[in-house]
């Protein structure tokens, strides 16, 4: 049965269960398949082995979780900021579009780690840096995905618009904006998992103490691999609840999308007497 077929009550539900009957099933794959090829802990520990690991240093990961946060949280907002702001300009002067958009390419195929690298010569160790590197990661796919909502929008309802009477700002609210919407999700989305690797390479830079890539960095220089293992659960974890978050705002932002999903249901036709 299609997940259309069902109620919208129904829909939710299975919405909501099926990652996390996923998640589940990948944790017993994993359990089963270091129980079944006798993998020594030292190489791949259990799952267990590695939740424990986020018990006992507990403090020392719930302060990287707080450090981790602020970088990922603030640097995520600026880059989704600048990138906004930044194609809604492009997108009103084309000169300024033919200028700007290749060196907006040219400076996506510098690698992270040597922009990363340079900013800690100019910036220092400290939260500057860290801001800078996970700002870039959000700053492109937002800018690029907003740019081709823009271009998309239909002139004639923008010139339909404009002659009965609405102004410019009315138009684009109206208009242009909602045409960025899906785009933009996807971009904020597709950056929420990007971003929180872009805060452990910057902390591993940029950083001497806190964060979870300091922990990270610390466990794998123990060879501790349950450390190791509890650093990925929780930042995977961070960057789950991140794309979770934004598909939440998504949906509150696109309550259109949600009318236009109608369930697609078998009509029962009436029984003809023979």
């Amino acid at each position: 049965m299609s997940i259309d077929a069902l109620s919208p009550s129904r829909r939710r539900w299975v919405t909501l269960i099926t990652p996390i009957v996923s998640i589940l099933g990948l944790l017993v794959i994993w359990a089963l398949a270091v129980q079944l090829f006798a993998i020594p802990a030292y190489v791949l520990p259990s799952p267990w082995a590695a939740f424990a690991a986020i018990v006992e240093d507990r403090d020392a990961i719930g302060r990287g979780i707080v450090a981790t946060g602020q970088v990922f949280a603030l640097g995520f907002v600026i880059g989704a900021a600048l990138g906004f702001l930044l194609a809604l300009v492009m997108s009103a002067s084309p000169l300024l579009f033919r200028l700007l958009y290749p060196i907006m390419i040219v400076s996506q195929a510098i690698p992270v780690v040597a922009i990363g690298a340079a900013l800690v010569i100019w910036l220092g160790f400290g939260l500057a840096p860290k801001l800078v590197v996970v700002a870039m990661i959000v700053f492109f796919p937002v800018l690029v995905n907003v740019l081709d909502g823009l271009r998309s929008v239909d002139p004639d309802s923008v010139h339909l618009a404009r002659a009965m009477g609405a102004s410019r700002w009315r138009t684009f609210v109206v208009i242009a904006l909602p045409a960025t919407y899906t785009p933009l999700f996807s971009a904020l989305k597709m950056s929420a998992t990007f971003s929180v690797t872009g805060a452990i390479l910057a902390e591993s830079l940029a950083s001497t103490t806190g964060g979870l890539g300091v922990y990270l960095s610390t466990m794998q220089g123990r060879f501790n691999t349950a450390g190791v293992f509890a650093a990925i659960i929780v930042l995977a974890s961070i960057g789950l609840l991140a794309f979770l978050l934004i598909s939440l705002w998504e949906s509150a932002s696109t309550p259109w999308r949600r009318a236009s999903i109608v369930p697609r249901r078998r009509r029962m036709l009436p029984r003809t007497r023979s």
